[in-house]
């Protein structure tokens, strides 16, 4: 460190100036050096960057916001971080940003539709130049994004997207992906499959049981009511879903569940009724967790592509700001597979010797 910062009071801030007299360049040359600019050699960006950083330099935000009108951040709002989908999703943005030169600032809405509606003003008031969204299962009133539409402020929904006109939106294919797995059990002989499924006014709950029910209907197969439970996303729904299916005093051979922490509610019930997977009730989910090789057994599942998603929402919310006017909303959806573990490979035996046992 300089005998010039040693000097200066806490709270001095290494400015453009000082890192350009220290190379002897101009304050331009070095402005351009950290935002990589093509105008400066690779050598020169080097030396400047090694400067900032032995200086202490870093960019005031607030400063370049209001004289370019850009602050070179995309607000990011999701509804849980602790779960692998929203962790992979995550992971695709940051990079995306990263390669383009621009920051995230993430915010968790944590399934509530109030504290997502406060992300949501608190990242405008920071003047955030994009705002990417994936909806909390509360969420039913879409007024505050006609007014962010209405202000010209790029807005991309991911994942769990509104019934709206005039925004991105980027989904995996749920129906197809549901009809996959479902087919693929009654493939197997399978014909008493419940569902445990999402609220059906979320996109993905309501397509993963249309999904479920184009199967069912396309190769004959009854649908029992009683096994159809609608619920949320997370483990205890998965759990109290299953409980009751056992209250009905009569088991499905298996269980179609809506997300992969649905499914690990369902591993928790079964665990506790002493029934075993798969030979008293066979289960597969749409998601994947890195939690899913550590289970017993490991569970078949419809993969997304979680990373994917992620980047293309940023690249969608990018393409929109940049050509601001011109830009035509856009409605991206990617396929799913279907991925066989050791669930729902075979049917099993012993789902009739549990149901005698009930009555």
């Amino acid at each position: 460190m300089s005998q010039k910062q040693k000097t200066h009071p806490r709270g001095f801030q290494i400015t453009l100036e000082d890192i350009a007299n220290r190379l002897g360049v101009s304050k331009v040359t070095v402005s351009k050096a950290l935002r990589g600019h093509p105008d400066i050699s690779a050598g020169m960006v080097k030396k400047i960057k090694t400067v900032a950083l032995e200086l202490g330099y870093y960019p005031n935000f607030m400063a370049r916001n209001l004289s370019s009108q850009k602050s070179n951040t995309i607000g990011v709002i999701v509804p849980k971080i602790a779960h692998h989908f929203f962790a992979s999703v995550i992971e695709g943005i940051y990079d995306a940003a990263f390669q383009r030169n621009y920051e995230i600032i993430l915010t968790v809405s944590q399934e509530n539709a109030e504290r997502e509606l406060q992300h949501v003003n608190s990242l405008l008031s920071m003047r955030v130049d994009g705002l990417i969204l994936s909806l909390s299962q509360q969420t039913k009133d879409y007024s505050v994004f006609h007014t962010i539409r209405d202000k010209g402020i790029p807005l991309t929904f991911m994942d769990r997207v509104p019934k709206l006109d005039g925004f991105n939106t980027v989904v995996a294919d749920d129906r197809a992906g549901a009809f996959a797995a479902v087919e693929h059990a009654i493939n197997i002989g399978y014909r008493e499959i419940a569902h445990l499924g999402g609220y059906l006014h979320t996109n993905i709950g309501n397509e993963r049981s249309r999904g479920f029910l184009d199967a069912m209907k396309q190769y004959g197969v009854q649908v029992n009511p009683d096994w159809v439970v609608r619920g949320g996303f997370d483990e205890t729904d998965g759990y109290k879903g299953f409980m009751k299916l056992h209250e009905t005093g009569r088991l499905p051979e298996l269980v179609f569940a809506v997300t992969f922490p649905v499914a690990l509610g369902v591993y928790r019930a079964m665990k506790e009724l002493g029934l075993k997977i798969p030979k008293d009730v066979d289960l597969i989910c749409f998601g994947n967790s890195g939690l899913n090789q550590f289970l017993d057994p490991p569970m078949s599942y419809i993969d997304q592509p979680t990373y994917e998603l992620g980047q293309k929402a940023f690249e969608l919310t990018l393409e929109n700001l940049q050509r601001r006017d011109q830009f035509v909303p856009q409605h991206i959806k990617l396929p799913t597979r279907l991925v066989l573990c050791e669930t729902c490979t075979k049917k099993t035996a012993g789902q009739k010797k549990v149901r005698a046992l009930q009555r």
